[in-house]
């Protein structure tokens, strides 16, 4: 307790100006808990508002998947470029270095293969994500999966309650069933049902007409997921397309580290995503790094 004797009184009280109230700059979450908000902060740039998260989680259904047989390779040199990585407990202990400083969206869920019928999920322990020191929990929902819709819905509110016992937000993740089209009415309603469940950022996927309408009609941030490889001017135009239709980011895997210059292509999509950069700009950065960085 500081000594009641030698103290100077207080007396910049700063009356008759108006304490100062900063808003939060993620939308649907200024009303979160400070410790929520402080994750979500790092996993977005406050001043663009914006994310590019690199995914690698694709062994947990898909086993050893292209270009993620060894993650020491080809994973960790392109931390660095990445505002935020999402992977399992698993391949964070045994390979992600902990001075990588990079926000954790945990896959929280797990579940069958692609050997089997997918989406029959289960979660693992909050307190194993709090050790890990998680900024997300991902946890995937199969709208319109007539076996394992309700299911993977309980799933994501159990996340959300474990997450805000805890102070962590949760990333809910839209699956696309076989019978399903990629469309916008779909992917606002798998997206929207995501956030009504307390979801505080939505994964899903990106459409070519009407994408605006999913990311309105759903009050917090849309991060789009890449999806399968595409031709890389292909990709950089998906994202551009996305962030002009409100999407807060990209949370990319195959269309990075499949591509022939995973940095190159890393550093394009974040000019995109930060700094408005066209496709036609980003494209031209990849190709610049791909010839100067030639094996």
């Amino acid at each position: 307790m500081a000594d009641k004797e030698g103290n100077i009184d207080a007396k910049d009280f700063g009356i008759g100006i108006e304490q100062k109230h900063e808003g939060f700059f993620l939308k649907g979450c200024q009303n979160l808990d400070w410790g929520m908000k402080s994750r979500l902060a790092r996993v977005f740039n406050p001043k663009s508002g914006h994310a590019v998260m690199l995914a690698f989680d694709h062994g947990f259904i898909m086993g050893p998947t292209s270009g993620l047989e060894r993650i020491d390779l080809t994973i960790n040199p392109l931390l660095d470029y990445a505002d935020c990585i999402m992977c399992t407990r698993g391949i964070l202990r045994t390979l992600i270095p902990p001075t990588c400083g990079k926000p954790l969206s945990l896959r929280f869920d797990a579940g069958t293969t692609i050997l089997t019928d997918l989406n029959d999920e289960t979660l693992m322990d909050i307190e194993d994500a709090v050790r890990m020191d998680a900024a997300l929990l991902a946890s995937m929902v199969a709208v319109g999966d007539p076996a394992h819709e309700g299911s993977t819905i309980r799933n994501l509110t159990r996340t959300v309650d474990l997450g805000m016992r805890y102070g962590i937000p949760t990333l809910g993740v839209t699956a696309v069933g076989k019978n399903l089209v990629r469309d916008a009415r779909y992917l606002a309603l798998a997206s929207r049902v995501c956030a009504e469940n307390g979801a505080n950022v939505v994964k899903t996927y990106f459409c070519e007409e009407n994408f605006e309408r999913v990311t309105n009609s759903v009050p917090v941030p849309i991060v789009i997921a890449g999806g399968k490889k595409l031709p890389e001017m292909d990709a950089l135009t998906m994202a551009y397309r996305a962030i002009n239709a409100g999407a807060a980011g990209v949370d990319m895997g195959r269309n990075i580290f499949q591509s022939d210059s995973p940095v190159g292509m890393l550093l394009a999509v974040r000019s995109i995503v930060h700094d408005a950069q066209t496709p036609e700009q980003a494209f031209k950065l990849y190709t610049d790094y791909k010839n100067t960085h030639k094996a």
